[in-house]
């Protein structure tokens, strides 16, 4: 089985990983073969936010329809499954839409390739590597808790060069309470290659001792 879950998962996929397809869901109308077809998301007639994404309907899941709608750069997916008729699931997409503008909030926490910590490099040709995230970073809480938002990084303990860009060395934990919004993983933005001779017999002791 699939769950409204699943598709609102699949539909952040689809509108961060593939922009230049994402547009075609906001197509009204198009003519093949001279026939004149419509989209049957109406939420596109009716709400001037919305630019996409897909309709649905079979005689077990009922009438669905996943939503998602731009305003003041915020971006919303809803997805209503279940609805007796057309209407249904367009008046309960909206009303999802409308309460979520309403009471939530996004917020941009980090930038991509931006230095959140700095590591020590063990048997490197430097002594420290910086880590950051691979992507803007953004989180969307309920209105007026900003404050509440808490930021932690979990680190590999030891770091060893070679220190590839890229490479995953840990997490960045976002919460709000006890609830976990966001990880994602912590990489190194710079490579870091091995030390001479000395400096990894050196280390290798230090590594022994520690």
């Amino acid at each position: 089985y699939t769950t409204a879950r699943d598709l609102a998962i699949l539909a952040r996929a689809l509108i961060e990983g593939f922009p230049k397809y994402y547009e075609w869901y906001q197509v009204k109308e198009y003519t093949y073969n001279d026939i004149r077809q419509y989209n049957r998301n109406r939420l596109l007639w009716l709400d001037q936010r919305v630019d996409g994404i897909k309709t649905g309907h079979t005689e077990s899941a009922g009438y669905c329809l996943v939503t998602s709608a731009v305003e003041d750069s915020m971006r919303l997916v809803s997805v209503v499954v279940g609805a007796k008729n057309e209407n249904g699931r367009v008046s309960a997409s909206r009303k999802l839409l409308g309460y979520g503008f309403r009471f939530y909030e996004t917020y941009k926490l980090y930038s991509a390739n931006e230095q959140l910590t700095t590591m020590r490099v063990w048997k490197g040709e430097q002594d420290n590597v910086s880590l950051g995230i691979d992507q803007d970073l953004y989180v969307t809480v309920p209105r007026g808790k900003r404050d509440d938002i808490q930021a932690s990084m979990s680190v590999d303990a030891k770091i060893i060069a070679p220190v590839s860009t890229g490479k995953h060395y840990g997490s960045v934990d976002i919460k709000l309470g006890e609830e976990v919004l966001v990880q994602h993983p912590l990489i190194a933005l710079a490579d870091v290659g091995e030390g001479g001779l000395w400096q990894r017999l050196v280390d290798s002791v230090m590594l022994l001792i520690e």
